[in-house]
């Protein structure tokens, strides 16, 4: 199953007809790989993943409008639905609009955080100046952080916009030698002390289990 803008595909490129009972998840397009790894390894048959474009990790404030339609869309042809975003920015404007339609959200504030696990992320209180990146956004830096924050044309920007930063933690999904050299020059290109996490899916994890059964 693929998901290309707003289409559901299935492996041979057509949209898929979904029985009732199936679960529908509406995630942000940043979580794809690792909800597709976490639908396959644990045989879940009754799950659909439909993704929301990734870029809305850099505006949040299109989040909420663009999970409303999604539900609006889709809510007829299946018999669940789950957000796969936590609140990402919106200000709880996300939380207020999914209880107003009746569809559950994973619990927390960010990916980093329900990746590590909500729990064991609220007892860094002493990481405000850490900068967090995950296999999608190690994979995605130069699009989702170098570019976008104008680095590649204008370097001198960069002590104005990371000068309050320390480190770089990267929670890693998966164990991959090739990923934790790129995030380390990725810390190197900030100028940021380089800390490496192998979270797994966390409670990305633990969530969709609690939904699949």
């Amino acid at each position: 199953m693929h998901q290309f803008d707003d289409q559901i595909l299935t492996e041979d490129g057509l949209a898929p007809t979904a029985p009732r009972g199936r679960i529908l998840l509406i995630a942000c397009g940043a979580l794809a790989r690792e909800i597709l790894a976490l639908i396959r390894l644990n045989g879940w048959d009754h799950m659909t993943l439909t993704c929301l474009p990734a870029k809305y990790h850099l505006y949040p404030d299109k989040i909420t409008e663009a999970v409303e339609a999604a539900v609006s869309e889709h809510r007829e042809k299946f018999d669940q639905i789950f957000v796969v975003y936590a609140d990402c920015g919106t200000g709880g404007l996300l939380a207020a609009k999914c209880a107003e339609l009746g569809v559950e959200m994973v619990a927390g504030p960010h990916c980093y955080s329900f990746f590590e696990g909500n729990d064991a992320f609220a007892e860094h209180d002493d990481e405000i100046t850490a900068f967090y990146l995950t296999d999608f956004l190690v994979k995605q830096f130069d699009a989702f952080v170098w570019k976008p924050m104008g680095l590649d044309r204008y370097p001198q920007l960069l002590e104005m916009v990371f000068g309050n930063y320390t480190k770089l933690v990267y929670q890693a999904q998966t164990d991959d030698p090739a990923l934790r050299a790129k995030a380390e020059d990725c810390a190197a290109r900030l100028g940021l002390d380089y800390e490496y996490r192998f979270t797994g899916y966390g409670d990305l994890a633990t969530t969709l289990t609690k939904q699949a059964r």
